[in-house]
């Protein structure tokens, strides 16, 4: 094996426990935030490689680092005592910061490691996800660079079907969204980017599922859920404030959605506000629409931003939006529009298009809220002759 043996005489790990933990470790130093790949340095054999050191939580020896008189010739070779590190996480350790490293934290990082390995590597093909990553600038956004974040935040129940992720990059415009042009632009090349990088591939049966990060303003994060619809199985996640992870929190129980109806006698355009990350007054759909507008709406208690805490939050609000385009149609007829104003964490607008059902709802007029302008109208999703 490759492990460069210290100055100071140690004990002898056997052949197999070695080969175990290496199997365990994956070939990787299991030092927080490392992780790097020692297998290719051991096949080289070269002598100014790094090497994977076969290093011990407690001591072998009394005298060692955290070592102890009864419990290190009791744990010298047994494997719950041994970590893979490499040669400059060995060192920090046992001798450069041996202090900061106690038993417990080492301990830690070795359970939390091997644990990874275990869930990785036993997840069989049919959970693997091909991912999607929307942003308006993918660029210069941490939380959307971040793959490994990203492809943790799947975990466990789905895993990367390919280390490379499917990017539909807004393009940089000199257009502000407060243009018409802007949406018109923005919205043609996520279409365009869908059909290149994603329909074609779900067609060939490349892809069956997706999984879904996205930070991008809200009317085109309702029209990727459009694209998305039911073409394939998909899972949308959420980007959490406290603590910033798109990990799943479930600390909070399901949300419960708060459904509004039109008073009686309005009877001008449909409006459907979907306020769940803000509070939205019926009067700034007024100042729109109208004061004789016909407001219908879905929220919760307690609007916020770091509300949707679990996957189980979609599923709610997916069935009880389902329900509301179903009424609000059965209500008005087919020969209208609804004028959407959403107010949504980005998993939910995603979620807001994929319910959309384009042979059965109404068109959609979206709009979206601009600094110092209210609400202005962006594009139209749907049949727009049919509406009045």
């Amino acid at each position: 094996m490759a492990e460069t043996a210290r100055k100071a005489k140690r004990t002898s790990i056997p052949a197999k426990v070695r080969s175990a933990l290496w199997a365990r470790a994956a070939g990787r130093c299991e030092y927080r935030g490392c992780n790097v790949d020692l297998v290719g340095d051991l096949i080289a054999g070269k002598e100014d490689g790094l090497y994977g050191f076969i290093a011990h939580i407690v001591a072998d020896a009394p005298g060692g680092p955290r070592g102890d008189p009864v419990r290190s010739p009791l744990l010298a070779k047994e494997l719950s005592n041994l970590m893979l590190m490499c040669a400059r996480h060995h060192k920090l350790i046992d001798s450069d910061a041996e202090t900061e490293h106690p038993e417990e934290l080492l301990v830690g990082m070795k359970k939390a490691h091997e644990e990874r390995i275990e869930t990785n590597t036993g997840i069989d093909e049919e959970r693997a996800s091909h991912v999607i990553r929307f942003g308006a600038t993918i660029a210069s956004s941490e939380a959307l660079v971040s793959t490994q974040a990203i492809f943790a935040a799947m975990m466990p129940e789905r895993h990367p079907a390919m280390r490379q992720t499917i990017d539909l990059e807004m393009l940089n415009q000199a257009y502000r969204d407060n243009e018409p042009e802007y949406w018109t632009l923005q919205r043609r090349n996520l279409d365009r980017l869908f059909v290149e990088k994603v329909g074609g591939r779900i067609e060939r049966q490349e892809i069956r599922h997706l999984s879904v990060f996205a930070l991008a303003p809200q009317p085109l994060l309702i029209e990727l859920g459009r694209l998305l619809y039911d073409i394939v199985p998909t899972t949308v996640h959420q980007l959490h404030r406290e603590p910033p992870t798109w990990q799943w929190q479930r600390d909070k129980p399901v949300l419960e959605f708060v459904r509004g109806e039109p008073t009686e006698g309005a009877d001008g355009e449909i409006a459907l506000k979907l306020a769940v990350s803000a509070t939205v007054t019926d009067q700034r759909i007024y100042d729109v629409l109208g004061e004789n507008a016909a407001i219908w709406s879905l929220s919760i208690a307690e609007p916020g931003n770091d509300v949707v805490r679990q996957p189980e939050d979609l599923v709610a609000f997916r069935s009880a939006l389902r329900k509301l385009y179903n009424d609000i149609k059965a209500r008005h007829g087919e020969d209208t529009v609804i004028n959407l104003f959403p107010a949504l964490p980005v998993s939910l607008a995603v979620e807001t298009g994929r319910v959309w059902m384009p042979k059965a709802d109404l068109p959609l007029r979206i709009y979206d809220q601009t600094r110092g302008a209210g609400f202005v109208e962006t594009f139209t999703v749907g049949e727009t002759h049919r509406a009045k």
